[in-house]
């Protein structure tokens, strides 16, 4: 390498180790200037809410299952989702499809029946004419007007057994129809999940039966949700929840604590606990059942309080103080703080809403 090389390369080095050296200069000196400011802000009057989230729906209290009485084949259906009902309004019509057995069965009683009546009316004119010719005496012939009277009794309850085998429903019994499926409660039609056509099952002692509609008071809506196991104990009858359901935007919904779980369950790794509140609506409000909504669960409240931004507090061992801006640096004061949401805290003592409080987390400079 010729000299003239040389120098070039010594003087490079030179450069680079100056623009380094001047480059960790200027960031110390940057680090260590006097013109950082702090911003601050200042004490304002207003609420502290401490709130715990439960998530979970909007649903009826009560969600009432109609179910048919009898099996059969759904005829007719009166009714559709939305629809008002009162208690007693038609939902369904059964056409049943007889059990060949039990038509058998009730086709043999109709004829003994008819049997045993043509005998009874026999005795009982035979018997008659004795009697009109003094014959008999009226005592003996009661017997055979009674044992007429309970033949055609039987008569008319095998006639009727038949009818109900064949159609449900019995010649005697007028507009009562085991195969007239009426609404057990007031409210709104939620669901029907069946259509003309579809086999049902009647409600028995064996199986709940096929569910021809649901109905509900849609005017009488809880809140069901879950709270996790370590703010449960924070929770008692009585509070109230705020209610925010995500396809209502810009409503808030107060609601009443009624019920919590004495049983906690397991749900994703954690154990959950059941909550339900009564949601208050404003007359002629609607809330469709089984909207998913979360409930802020208010466990302590402050009310037009001098507050203060969590940011500007800091802590000393257990002492916690601001720093306030007295016109020329920023000097330390002592603070005793009440209820805080994490984000806003209450301030009891220490602070004037004209006092200017540093953010002493977020410096700037000029």
């Amino acid at each position: 390498m010729n000299k003239g090389c040389l120098t070039a390369v010594v003087v490079l080095v030179i450069v680079i180790a100056l623009g380094a050296g001047g480059i960790m200069y200027w960031l110390w000196a940057e680090e260590n200037s006097a013109d950082v400011v702090y911003e601050g802000m200042v004490a304002v009057k207003g609420d502290v809410i401490l709130k715990s989230v439960a998530t979970g729906a909007v649903e009826p209290r009560k969600e009432i299952e109609i179910k048919p009485v009898v099996s059969g084949i759904i005829k007719e259906i009166y009714v559709e989702a939305g629809d008002t009902v009162r208690e007693g309004d038609l939902i369904a019509k059964v056409k049943v499809i007889p059990d060949m057995l039990s038509l058998s069965n009730g086709q043999n009683r109709l004829d003994r029946a008819q049997i045993s009546l043509e005998n009874a009316e026999m005795d009982y004119d035979r018997n008659k004419v004795l009697l009109d010719q003094g014959v008999i005496a009226a005592a003996d012939f009661q017997q055979f007007e009674i044992a007429r009277r309970n033949a055609q009794k039987e008569y008319q309850a095998a006639d009727d057994n038949l009818q109900i085998i064949k159609e449900g429903v019995a010649k005697s019994s007028g507009s009562v129809s085991n195969t007239l499926v009426r609404s057990t409660v007031n409210g709104m039609v939620l669901a029907v999940p069946v259509e003309e056509g579809n086999s049902v099952i009647e409600s028995n002692n064996f199986n709940d039966g096929t569910t021809i509609a649901s109905v509900a008071d849609m005017k009488d809506l809880i809140f069901k949700g879950n709270v996790d196991e370590s703010e449960v104990e924070k929770l008692s009858a009585g509070m109230e929840l705020i209610v925010t359901i995500g396809a209502i935007e810009g409503r808030k919904f107060t609601a009443i604590l009624e019920y919590i779980s004495p049983k906690g369950i397991e749900l994703n790794g954690a154990i959950q606990f059941e909550i339900r509140a009564a949601v208050t609506l404003d007359k002629g409000e609607f809330i469709r059942a089984g909207y998913s909504a979360n409930a802020d669960v208010v466990l302590d409240r402050r009310t037009d309080v001098v507050t203060i931004s969590e940011s500007v507090v800091q802590y000393e061992g257990q002492q916690s103080f601001v720093e306030f801006y007295d016109g020329s640096t920023w000097v330390r004061k002592d603070v005793e703080l009440g209820l805080s949401d994490g984000i806003i805290v209450e301030v009891l003592e220490g602070v004037n809403l004209t006092d200017s409080l540093k953010l002493w987390n977020q410096p700037k400079k000029l």
